[in-house]
């Protein structure tokens, strides 16, 4: 399995798996023309995309999605909910789940997460045993999916802003409150906890995404994690952030 972050951001989300049987999207959050861009980079022609699944529909991860239909034929994987508010019906290639998914074989479980949209959904890919996390736009993760979660071979984890850095800024209070709650998005601290419990022996990365372009910084994020690693005894330093505007590395496992 190969995985690399397009893009992200608060202005725009896109990741690409490609697992052994299908070339995955995980949502298309920013402009046709930049998505294009960056999977030539990769060797990968719009065309070939054979799925995009979709989260959730705030514009940082639907932005491109009528346009890329519009130009290619994948199918579009989603809740029955974010269907119905996408209004897609009169697209031919929907592919409804619940909670399971099954790509051909790859078993892709669809997990709640806690956002203000109508549904918002995290994924955890399985291709026949190596296993990727996509854990983004989300206020807290449910104790219920750590068994899922634990000790996969790549994390791709928001770790959205620094708490100071946030209530300091120039956000107005409704919005820091928002980006604060059980409905908003995961801080450094947050994500450095949750990832301090659920890594082990498969894990090979993490990639911190969704990073605020306001209230966070770089080394802020990887300083929070390391320590964090380091006062509960986690022995794992093979982590990134990912980018607004430019690709990951492509990680493959």
């Amino acid at each position: 399995m190969k995985a690399v972050v397009l893009c992200s951001g608060s202005k725009g989300n896109s990741t690409y798996v490609e697992t052994s049987r299908n070339k995955i999207l995980l949502d298309v959050g920013m402009n046709y023309k930049y998505l294009c861009e960056k999977l030539q980079k990769i060797g990968v022609k719009p065309a070939d995309i054979n799925y995009i699944i979709i989260s959730h529909t705030h514009s940082d991860h639907i932005a491109s999605l009528k346009t890329f239909i519009a130009n290619n034929n994948p199918t579009i994987v989603l809740s029955s909910k974010i269907a119905k508010e996408l209004k897609l019906q009169d697209y031919p290639n929907i592919y409804i789940y619940e909670d399971d998914i099954d790509l051909d074989g790859i078993l892709i479980k669809a997990i709640h997460s806690s956002h203000d949209a109508l549904d918002s959904r995290n994924f955890i890919i399985n291709d026949f045993g190596k296993t990727l996390a996509y854990i983004t736009d989300t206020g807290y993760i449910n104790n219920r999916y750590f068994k899922d979660l634990v000790n996969l071979n790549i994390y791709l984890f928001e770790s959205n802003h620094d708490i100071e850095l946030l209530q300091h800024g120039p956000y107005p209070a409704w919005l820091k409150r928002r980006v604060l709650s059980d409905d908003g998005h995961l801080s450094n601290k947050a994500a450095s906890f949750y990832l301090s419990k659920l890594v082990g022996p498969n894990t090979e990365k993490i990639i911190l995404i969704h990073l605020s372009e306001t209230n966070n910084l770089e080394e802020i994020a990887l300083e929070t994690i390391h320590n964090t690693f380091i006062d509960r005894g986690v022995a794992f330093n093979n982590i990134s952030c990912a980018k607004q505007n430019e690709m990951t590395e492509v990680v493959e496992v």
